[in-house]
C-alpha cells in the first residue's frame, strides 16, 4: 500500500470503530470505487491496536477504577459501582466471544455483499433514530446490572452482520434500556476494549498461520494514524451527543446506505 492508501484506511478505522456509522460500509467504498487492494490481516491488526490504545488512553481513569474495584471484589471486598461495572463488561462480552469465531468462518463469507451492507446500514440507522427519540433515557452507569449488560452483549452479536456497526448497535441497545446518551456511549466505548482486543488476537493467530512478509512501515503508520483518529473521534463524539444527539449520524447512515444501494444497482446492471 502507498502512504495515501495507508493513511486513508487508518483514518476510516479510527473513526468508524467508535462512531455509529459502520466500518464495513466505509471500507467497501474505497476498495470498490478506487480499486484499492485488500489491506491484509497484518494491517488490520495494526489499526485495531491503534484504536485500542486510543480508547485505553481516553478512559484510563475509568479503567483503573473499574479494575481496582473488580479486583477488590473478587478478593473478598465489598461490592461497589466500579466492581459491578467490571462484571457488567465481562458479561456483555461473553455473547460475542461465544458466537464470533464460528460466525467468522461459517456465516460471514456469505454476508459481505454490498446489498447486505447497504440494507443493514439503513435499517439499523433507523433503529438508532427510534431509540434516540424515546423520552425515558434517565439511567446512569451506576444502574448497569447484569441483565442490562447481557442484553447489550446479545445486541452486540448483531454487529457481526456487515453494515450494522458495533458501536451503533450497543449504543442503540443502551438507549432502548433507558440509559442516558452519555451512559450508553461510555459503556459502549468500555465494551469495545475486550472486543477489539479479541479481534486483534484472532487476526494475529490468522497472520501467524499464514506467515509471509509484512510491510512494517505501513503497519506502524496505520497504528499511529488510527490511534490519533480514534482519540479525536471519542472526544468529539462524547461532546457532540450531549449537544445535538444522534440524528446527524442517522442521516449520514441513511445517505451512505442509499449510496451503496445505487452502487450495488449500477454494478448489477453492468454485470
Amino acid at each position: 500500500m502507498d502512504v495515501l492508501h495507508t493513511i486513508a484506511l487508518a483514518i476510516i478505522q479510527g473513526l468508524t470503530e467508535f462512531l455509529p456509522v459502520s466500518s464495513s460500509a466505509h471500507l467497501i467504498l474505497p476498495s470498490r470505487l478506487l480499486g484499492w487492494p485488500d489491506q491484509g490481516i497484518a494491517f488490520d491488526i495494526a489499526v485495531h491496536i491503534g484504536t485500542l490504545l486510543a480508547v485505553l488512553l481516553f478512559f484510563y481513569r475509568d479503567i483503573a477504577a473499574i479494575t481496582a474495584g473488580w479486583c477488590r471484589r473478587i478478593t473478598g471486598g465489598a461490592p461497589s459501582d466500579e466492581s459491578n461495572l467490571g462484571w457488567a463488561i465481562i458479561i456483555a462480552t461473553l455473547p460475542i466471544m461465544l458466537v464470533g469465531e464460528p460466525w467468522s468462518h461459517w456465516v460471514e463469507p456469505y454476508m459481505r455483499s454490498t446489498l447486505v451492507i447497504a440494507a443493514s446500514t439503513i435499517v439499523f440507522g433507523l433503529v438508532l433514530w427510534w431509540a434516540d427519540r424515546r423520552d425515558a433515557r434517565q439511567r446512569t452507569m451506576a444502574e448497569m446490572n447484569w441483565k442490562s449488560a447481557l442484553a447489550i452483549g446479545l445486541a452486540q452479536i448483531l454487529a457481526l452482520i456487515p453494515g450494522t456497526s458495533r458501536s451503533g448497535i450497543t449504543l442503540t441497545a443502551g438507549l432502548m434500556l433507558n440509559f442516558s446518551r452519555e451512559a450508553a456511549a461510555r459503556f459502549s466505548f468500555l465494551l469495545s476494549i475486550p472486543t477489539i482486543l479479541a479481534a486483534a488476537l484472532l487476526k494475529s493467530a490468522e497472520m501467524a498461520s499464514e506467515g509471509g512478509p509484512h510491510d512494517w512501515g505501513a503497519m506502524l503508520l496505520g497504528a499511529l494514524v488510527s490511534f490519533v483518529a480514534g482519540l479525536l473521534c471519542i472526544k468529539a463524539f462524547m461532546a457532540l451527543i450531549q449537544r445535538v444527539g444522534l440524528l446527524p449520524f442517522v442521516i449520514y447512515r441513511l445517505l451512505l446506505g442509499v449510496l451503496l444501494l445505487i452502487f450495488s444497482g449500477a454494478a448489477f446492471a453492468c454485470g
